[in-house]
């Protein structure tokens, strides 16, 4: 997946609200950007540290530039929460994800019960039932795994409920963990963030939902998938 607007170099000088971030242009010059993130960041928002943000080209937005990326040692990290869902789109259309390839028809945003899930596969062939997948973004890094969540979240449980839901209803439940660096072997819940998450995971996963966690490898020219992770529980 391509990130089509233009990037420009920076330097983070620190992330803050949640969603700004003060960065340092190549010309000492220093500007707010939007930081399109509302977890902890925790792993990735060292101050001082490369980043790359991209320009909207639309000098009355009130923010014109977004935080896209941070380079953590060797690997960019992505830090857009926007870009994952449509990364996956992209990739389950190429036939790039095995265990997602071969539906007829993909539908984003799809309401089931209380929630929305990010993606409804479905296939014309009878017997095959829908396949719902939620994308989950990991920045966090906890020695050589990715971990998910960075904060604590009760929406991201009540996505897992919900999956679990479909499964005993005959359809298919996939949890989508989109590694959003390069630098990790294996992947995780984060009990020490979030406990209940990592118990609510196990016990969906326990009753049919699927996991699966696939590395990302980010730089200017885009997203690129790496490969499935193994994943500990």
């Amino acid at each position: 997946m391509r990130l089509h607007k233009p990037l420009v170099p920076a330097t983070l000088i620190k992330r803050y609200k949640r969603f700004l971030a003060d960065v340092e242009l190549a010309d000492g010059s220093t500007l707010t950007v939007h930081c399109p993130n509302p977890g902890a960041m925790t792993s990735c928002s060292e101050p001082g540290r490369p980043v790359w943000i991209s320009d909207s080209e639309n000098p009355s937005r009130k923010l014109r530039y977004t935080l896209e990326m941070i380079r953590m040692g060797r690997s960019w990290v992505g830090v857009n929460t926007a870009n994952p869902n449509p990364a996956v789109e992209g990739f389950i259309r190429a036939g790039k994800i095995p265990e997602l390839a071969g539906y007829d028809e993909l539908r984003r945003e799809v309401k089931t019960g209380d929630s929305r899930l990010d993606l409804r596969l479905r296939d014309a062939s009878p017997g095959r039932p829908d396949c719902f997948v939620e994308v989950k973004s990991s920045s966090l890094r906890v020695g050589a795994h990715a971990a998910f969540p960075d904060a604590v979240t009760v929406r991201g449980r009540k996505h897992l409920d919900e999956l679990e839901s479909l499964v005993a209803d005959g359809r298919r439940g996939v949890i989508f963990f989109f590694i959003s660096r390069s630098d990790c072997r294996r992947f995780r819940p984060a009990d020490e963030v979030d406990p209940a998450y990592g118990e609510t995971l196990r016990r969906v996963l326990a009753s049919g939902v699927e996991a699966l966690a696939y590395r990302m490898r980010f730089s200017t020219r885009g997203i690129h998938l790496v490969d499935r992770l193994p994943i500990d529980l």
